[in-house]
């Protein structure tokens, strides 16, 4: 790989959608582990939508979007992160967070798969008062740090 990974590295391919479909996930999960880390962000926009997100650093997301025109990027608060949001089913698959000319996600657990979603250990998440460049360095140290499919703002 071209980022000095192998491609041989122990690792779980996980995929999951929107509800319609029109944004798909391609998650390529470092090991094999038995628990998956998730965070229900305790903030209004997650917990209406039903936003639980994991991430590992180590961890490629690769994003197809079939209808460009069918995705609304949603910014509140900060403004650091872009929700995408699907505007035909309404699900919020991912965020994502540009820092330093790269970008950086989190995905939302209940759009994975079954079996993902059995493994998944939710703990709540407060980042409420957190100054935007301590927010910036924690995205940046634990997000998914490989990204391909989506644009950059």
């Amino acid at each position: 790989m071209a980022d000095g990974r192998s491609a041989y590295a122990p690792h779980m391919d996980i995929a999951g959608s929107c509800h319609c479909g029109n944004i798909a996930l391609a998650l390529r999960w470092p090991g094999n582990p038995a628990e998956i880390p998730a965070r229900a962000c305790d903030c209004s926009f997650c917990t209406r939508h039903g936003g639980v997100w994991t991430s590992a650093p180590d961890a490629e997301l690769d994003v197809t979007v079939r209808d460009p025109a069918l995705v609304t990027r949603y910014a509140f608060g900060t403004r650091t992160a872009d929700f995408h949001v699907c505007s035909r089913c309404g699900v919020v698959p991912l965020v994502t967070c540009s820092i330093g000319g790269r970008l950086f996600a989190v995905v939302n657990v209940n759009t994975l798969e079954d079996r993902v979603r059995t493994r998944a250990r939710t703990a709540p998440a407060r980042f409420e008062g957190e100054a935007v460049d301590d927010r910036l360095a924690r995205r940046q140290r634990n997000w998914i740090g490989v990204v391909r499919g989506i644009a950059q703002p």
